[in-house]
């Protein structure tokens, strides 16, 4: 997230200081960050004490700090262009979790994956976005990726014996160029719970709702920011939480979606959003170039 600083504080040397939040049932590790931020024309002295920071599982206050954050209508920021209720055509719904699925070599006959609506996303040996290029070349994914999860349970309650069933795929989400697109990521408690930061390639999203538990389509929507929620490409879905998202699908091509936990995002915590062509040149997505390296065999 970019963040504008207005130095207008009396002259001097300020303490920054930054500790990890979890709320994850994993034993995280408590790194506590620091710096200066310093006036140039500063003689030397600190103007302020150290900071006193939340404990790394205060809920409260991560929640409280991010429910302050404001899209500001200042020069440096694009233009609020926040799709309203009117410009959604296509909505999705994603749960996210860590799952086990069946090992016959595995110790104890089961491995770890992490899933978006119960898929576990499989890497392509050929690069999506040349099969995409190359629209005769079939197998390497399919549009298929469920908008919703395929089995509806609490998913902020105790789930200790809730068995849901995982498959892995090559499954993407796909869109028509110029639609407004909402998506809900719904944290759940599979696994060891806690939270997911979700990013999003080729994109640049409006975070326009959280909310505690399980998300409520009838009710939440009415709680939605749509005056100055801000702009991001990265978006914290805290456990036994919910965060609903909004963009304009204006930037054709193929996008990678993925926790961005590297452990969670290798075990399968991942899409990839397409974006269709528009009518017209510069609505499309530009063409290989005749250098582009083709993927073995291909």
């Amino acid at each position: 997230m970019d963040v504008l600083v207005s130095a207008n504080r009396n002259v001097g040397q300020y303490y920054m200081a930054i500790r990890p939040f979890s709320d994850s049932s994993a034993a995280p590790i408590d790194n506590i960050t620091t710096g200066i931020f310093q006036y140039t024309n500063s003689e030397g002295g600190l103007n302020a004490s150290l900071i006193t920071l939340p404990v790394m599982n205060d809920t409260d206050a991560m929640i409280n700090f991010l429910n302050q954050i404001r899209n500001t209508n200042v020069s440096q920021n694009p233009r609020i262009n926040v799709p309203a209720d009117k410009d959604i055509k296509r909505r999705v719904f994603i749960a996210l979790a860590v799952n086990n699925l069946p090992c016959s070599t595995c110790v104890v006959g089961s491995r770890l994956v992490a899933t978006l609506n119960n898929v576990s996303y499989v890497s392509p040996s050929i690069d999506i976005l040349q099969a995409y290029y190359n629209r005769n070349m079939s197998g390497v994914y399919t549009e298929d990726f469920p908008l919703n999860p395929p089995v509806i349970y609490d998913f902020t309650g105790n789930l200790t014996n809730l068995n849901t069933p995982v498959e892995e795929g090559t499954r993407v989400i796909v869109v028509n160029y110029g639609e407004g697109v909402e998506m809900v990521l719904q944290a759940t408690q599979m696994g060891a719970g806690g939270s997911h930061p979700i990013h999003l390639h080729g994109f640049s999203f409006y975070w326009v709702g959280t909310g505690f538990g399980n998300f409520n389509n009838k009710t939440d929507p009415s709680t939605y920011n749509l005056v100055d929620p801000p702009l991001i490409n990265t978006v914290h879905v805290p456990g036994r939480r919910w965060v609903a998202i909004r963009f304009f699908a204006t930037n054709p091509g193929v996008w990678f979606m993925h926790c961005h936990l590297e452990r969670h995002s290798s075990w399968g915590m991942d899409t990839v959003l397409i974006v269709r062509n528009g009518k017209t040149k510069k609505t499309s997505i530009r063409p290989p170039p005749s250098t582009m390296p083709r993927c073995p065999g291909t």
